[in-house]
């Protein structure tokens, strides 16, 4: 019998460097500046971050709409206190639900739209959703920067946060 090499000390230590990356700080960088690209229906000055939404929430200033446009699970399972789930930004339905949810609002009111569900550059909800109220006209939309994901850019920063519908 010929012995076959062995690798598993490769496979293991891949493994190990896996694990030892978990919770790590992200390699794109909090500071980082935020590329816009031509997928994108916003500008920079349209990019609210997490501290500056939880400042504005802290501050007494007008309040802010603020509609998670994400899927029904991440919302059950921890939001932004006093936001309201519209419907995924991905589906006619959702963006039906986001059109109801703002219609009567003055165009001028600040709405900030979150999604949260997976990095930021992929995220499949968070686009349509803009683009939607662009359309409709709001001068006032923004788009909460979560550039992995809701439960590493908020939860995890200890945010306030809320569970349930």
């Amino acid at each position: 019998m010929i012995p076959l090499p062995l690798r598993p000390p490769r496979l293991l230590l891949g493994l190990l460097l896996l694990l030892s990356l978990w919770g790590t700080p992200s390699l794109r960088g909090e500071e980082s500046p935020i590329e816009i690209t031509p997928k994108d229906p916003w500008t920079t000055s349209d990019i609210l971050q997490p501290n500056d939404l939880l400042a504005w929430m802290k501050s007494g200033k007008p309040a802010v709409v603020i509609d998670q446009v994400g899927f029904p699970f991440l919302y059950k399972a921890g939001h932004i206190p006093g936001s309201v789930h519209v419907g995924t930004g991905k589906d006619p339905e959702g963006i039906e639900a986001l059109k109801k949810a703002v219609s009567g609002l003055p165009k001028d009111k600040t709405i900030v739209l979150y999604c949260g569900c997976c990095p930021w550059d992929v995220c499949p909800n968070i686009r349509p959703a803009f683009a939607t109220l662009k359309a409709l006209g709001f001068t006032q939309a923004k788009v909460l920067y979560l550039p992995e994901d809701f439960a590493k850019d908020w939860t995890r920063k200890g945010y306030p946060t809320e569970k349930g519908e």
